[in-house]
């Protein structure tokens, strides 16, 4: 019996510069991950992940997206395995926001990421290196 590959989630920022060609490094940076995560087929994320990255690739970036060329992309991604969070979620993301001092939608984030069994979570918004709820925070941008 074959192990399933390690499953990495990832956060709208690198959505949003995956089709954002005005982000230049980070541009390139996230195309590459998200080749990887394809290949693999690894790839998580959220509704809350989902939304934001529809409002942002269609209002917030130099060149926005349509809205149906937005709503494709986001149809593409929904192959990945999506996390939708309940009430209890909301409950745990607050639990966890007091614990590690975070904003309330960074730890819906990592609790997403802790509930679809994900190893990593791909940010920019958190700590690179940081290791919160069994999930290791890397920051696709950072040289190494």
């Amino acid at each position: 019996m074959r192990a399933e590959p390690a499953r990495e989630f990832v956060d709208s920022n690198v959505l949003v510069y995956a089709f954002d060609p005005s982000a230049e490094t980070k541009h390139a940076a996230a195309q590459r991950l998200l080749e990887g995560l394809w290949e693999r087929e690894t790839g998580c994320l959220s509704v809350q992940i989902l939304q934001e990255f529809f409002v942002t690739v269609t209002r917030k970036v130099p060149r926005p997206l349509s809205i149906d060329a937005a709503a494709d992309r986001i149809r593409e991604l929904a192959v990945w395995k999506v996390f939708a969070p309940t009430a209890d979620d909301v409950l745990v993301a607050i639990a966890l926001q007091k614990k590690a001092r975070l904003s309330f939608w960074d730890a819906m984030v990592i609790h997403a990421a802790a509930e679809s069994s994900c190893d990593v979570l791909w940010t920019e918004d958190l700590d690179d290196g940081q290791v919160l709820r069994g999930v290791h925070i890397r920051n696709p941008f950072l040289v190494r």
